[in-house]
């Protein structure tokens, strides 16, 4: 048998392992997830849950049945990459132990980069359902006050349009270095601009926070900024393992990888999704679940072939577009060419919320149609952008 350990239960480490599991049955490979929390969480939802919705909860457990997946529950503390093995911190009321590979898929994801003074200590984060959570209760409490969201992304957008609506009796401000959505196209860009109006979302371009208080923050210039919650989602970082290990990182501390995504130091270890630093012609990847799914399907498939003795197919992969909920009433999608950068088109209204909610929504008919090979594969890569 071969010994394939997943590390994550996101999007991309589900997906890598339950096509895995498929790819590799007819030649011994034997596929462990392995998970901190039993339960499945869609991130691209975490401004939703943040806002008060109540979203389906998924065991991984459910999730990943039929497919021939064995869970194991437990946090990762370390990687050996020299005797293979990964040290866990086990599930709640278990013991610390180690688990042993001969091939792994590093799917562990980023955190939100604490750099800034303050954001570790007073910041909320979506960097799990958890942090999500934290923030709805938190503001369940209030019947005023001030959300300021740190960042002008389409995760700070998206996050500061969905408060907004759903709680209109709390002022939202969004801090942003600047403009809102400045990867977008200037038609889109324009829309979502009447949008943040519209919703009452005051937002702050040029501005440039210095550092987190425990009721606001701090700019550059030296002006304080009350908040009675501040949500942080200005970049993230690779977890400190992969570089722990000896893995060779990057300098947001992702695994670089080869074309065939396994680590160039080490090609034993694969790495998918946003621990991964891939590049492609026009650059490297930057995180996002248009490309992180395309690649554990790649992923999957170049271990399998490894291990059929045969060659693995190149990941090549180009953006399509940039989809954005501006509350649940309204969304703007910008068309992008495969570097990313925006095409003419765009959608907006209705016709953008029924977009978004067909490519943004829930995998688990996905995974469904993996387990049991129904999945056209080169149709799904094609249309997320996977060429």
């Amino acid at each position: 048998m071969t010994d394939i350990l997943v590390l994550g239960g996101g999007y991309t480490g589900v997906t890598a392992a339950i096509r895995a599991a498929r790819m590799t049955r007819k030649t011994g490979g034997r596929v462990t997830l392995v998970n901190a929390s039993p339960r499945f969480t869609e991130r691209l939802r975490l401004h939703q849950t943040a806002a008060g919705e109540r979203l389906k909860d998924h065991a991984l457990i459910d999730v990943l049945a039929g497919s021939g997946v064995e869970l194991v529950l437990g946090r990762v503390t370390a990687i050996d990459p020299e005797q293979r093995q990964v040290r866990l911190d086990g599930a709640p009321g278990g013991e610390p132990h180690a688990l042993r590979y001969d091939k792994l898929v590093y799917a562990l994801g980023t955190v939100t980069d604490a750099t800034v003074p303050g954001v570790a200590e007073h910041a909320h984060v979506f960097d799990d359902y958890t942090s999500g959570l934290r923030l709805a209760r938190h503001l369940d409490t209030l019947t005023h006050g001030t959300i300021v969201v740190a960042g002008g992304g389409l995760t700070g957008v998206e996050a500061a349009t969905e408060l907004a609506e759903a709680r209109p009796h709390l002022r939202v401000v969004l801090l942003t270095r600047g403009r809102p959505g400045s990867m977008m196209g200037t038609a889109a860009r324009a829309y979502l601009d009447r949008a943040l109006e519209r919703l009452g979302v005051e937002v702050r371009a040029g501005a440039d926070i210095t550092k987190v208080l425990p009721g606001g923050v701090e700019l550059g210039d030296g002006e304080l900024i009350h908040s009675d919650a501040t949500l942080w989602t200005t970049g993230t970082a690779g977890l400190p393992l992969a570089a722990q290990a000896g893995l060779t990182v990057d300098a947001r501390g992702r695994i670089v990888v080869d074309q065939e995504l396994r680590s160039v130091s080490h090609p034993d270890v694969y790495a998918i999704g946003d621990a991964a630093a891939v590049s492609q012609k026009f650059g490297v990847l930057h995180g996002t679940c248009q490309g992180g799914i395309p690649m554990a399907l790649a992923g999957a498939d170049s271990l399998a072939a490894t291990l059929r003795g045969g060659t693995p197919t190149p990941f090549r992969f180009g953006y399509v577009h940039q989809p954005v909920s501006l509350g649940r009433k309204d969304a703007v999608i910008q068309f992008t060419r495969p570097d990313d950068t925006p095409r003419r088109w765009y959608l907006k209204g209705r016709a953008a919320i029924a977009y978004k909610e067909t490519v943004s929504s829930s995998p688990i008919t996905l995974f469904k149609l993996l387990k049991h090979d129904l999945v056209p594969v080169r149709v799904f890569a094609l249309t997320a952008g996977l060429s």
